[in-house]
């Protein structure tokens, strides 16, 4: 899933606010953008995405809009997939039968 894309900060503004995302919201993303120094890995830019309320159908227009191929969305998708599972196999479950 290697590439690089880049995208301009008030294009994915707005791109988040014809989605519905609160202003707030972006606001806040676009803060975390600049605090890792306007670089994201797609997989964890996908998760806050997701975090945000943005649906999988309108994730797919944004990354589509961006450059992403479809092939690669869904790759990220797969990797944010097995990394939700990977993160949840190791807890431990208490289960009473009774």
């Amino acid at each position: 899933m290697p590439g690089s894309y880049a995208v301009n900060r008030i294009e994915l503004k707005k791109m988040l606010t014809s989605l519905g995302v609160s202003d707030a919201s972006a606001e806040k993303l676009l803060a975390t953008l600049n605090k890792m120094h306007r670089h994201i890995n797609a997989v964890a830019f996908v998760d806050m995405l997701e975090k945000m309320g943005v649906k999988q159908y309108s994730i797919n227009n944004i990354l589509r809009r961006i450059g992403v191929d479809d092939a690669t969305i869904a790759e990220i998708f797969n990797v944010l997939d097995e990394e939700r599972i990977q993160s949840t196999f190791g807890k431990v479950v208490k289960l009473e039968i009774e």
